[in-house]
């Protein structure tokens, strides 16, 4: 018998009527980012390891470990994303990637990958975390940004 190890992705993709350059600042300013998202020290240079910090719960702690793996400016960010207790970590990858629309605006398209059928949980929660804070905060916080 073996074990399941295949693993599952989040995908999403939104349209946004702001330019790209304007939701990379909203991805990589953590002034911006904590608005949306979580607190965080990130540096968009690749190697960079930077934390995401929330509020702990009974369940997690609140932080997240990333590391900046892959960098294009205004097109494409991708991180390392690890969280969660030692009795069952998470160790995914978020990768944002910007294309410009006809209108002006961008697609924003959203991958977080590597979840492990040991991380369902983590999965279900993301899924819906990322849904929220997409459709509500990071479209709020680009309404408002100058």
């Amino acid at each position: 018998m073996t074990a399941n190890t295949e693993t599952k992705s989040i995908s999403m993709e939104y349209d946004l009527p702001h330019a790209p350059e304007k939701v990379w600042r909203a991805l990589t300013e953590p002034k911006l980012l904590a608005q949306w998202l979580m607190a965080t020290d990130l540096r968009p240079v690749v190697g960079n390891s930077f934390t995401f910090k929330s509020d702990p719960t009974p369940w997690w702690d609140g932080i997240v470990r990333c590391e900046v793996l892959e960098l294009d400016p205004n097109k494409r960010l991708s991180y390392s994303w690890r969280s969660g207790p030692e009795s069952s970590p998470l160790d995914t990858v978020v990768t944002w990637m910007l294309t410009p629309t006809p209108s002006g605006g961008t697609r924003l398209a959203l991958e977080q990958s590597g979840f492990l059928p040991a991380n369902a949980f983590a999965f279900d929660g993301a899924s819906k975390g990322w849904r929220r804070m997409i459709s509500q905060g990071l479209t709020e916080v680009l309404a408002r940004a100058a």
